[in-house]
């Protein structure tokens, strides 16, 4: 890969880190609850799959949608944030035996359709440009799933010197980045 090659991947490297980012943050709070290492896996592959779908259903259905839908959804994926990191700081407190990770079923699906709204307005912007957009959404796509593991990892990490109170600070890292999302 030459030097020109090189330039042309940087912009698509910070956009993916970008919107991987709050994939990152969600799956340390994730990582915090003791989350068994095949769950992991199954995790980071619903983000990255998310991180594809969105986008590429934005450069399809962009067109269709306003400013409102854009506020609308990013509320209700806020809330949805808020509400699962305040369930696992309660869980925490009440000393329950209650997993608050996503189970493999619609609660993951749904918190991934949730981190991975922005994604879709990006990918109103890449139908824009016209650029090959098979290898970037591939590659924003593994980003995010790389950095969901990351996260997770590191959450566990943290978990294991933290015990209970790792859930508490899991959660409350859900309801900032839910309550960041509301009001930015």
């Amino acid at each position: 890969m030459d030097v020109s090659q090189l330039a042309g991947v940087v912009p698509f490297l910070f956009m993916g880190l970008a919107l991987g980012m709050d994939v990152f943050s969600v799956s340390l709070g994730l990582g915090m609850n003791a989350v068994p290492f095949r769950k992991m896996v199954w995790i980071g592959i619903v983000f990255g799959i998310f991180h594809i779908i969105m986008p590429f259903s934005g450069v399809i259905f962009g067109h269709i949608l306003s400013s409102e839908f854009h506020f609308v959804a990013d509320v209700v994926g806020g809330l949805l944030l808020v509400g699962l990191g305040a369930h696992m700081v309660f869980s925490a407190m009440r000393l329950e035996d209650i997993s608050s990770t996503p189970s493999m079923g619609i609660g993951l699906f749904i918190l991934a359709l949730t981190v991975s709204l922005d994604s879709f307005t990006v990918g109103i912007s890449l139908g824009i440009v016209g650029l090959n957009l098979i290898w970037i959404l591939l590659f924003i796509g593994i980003l995010s799933m790389s950095l969901a593991w990351f996260g997770m990892l590191i959450g566990k990490k943290v978990n294991r010197f933290l015990g209970v109170y790792s859930e508490i600070l899991g959660g409350s890292i859900l309801c900032s980045f839910g309550l960041y999302i509301i009001f930015t």
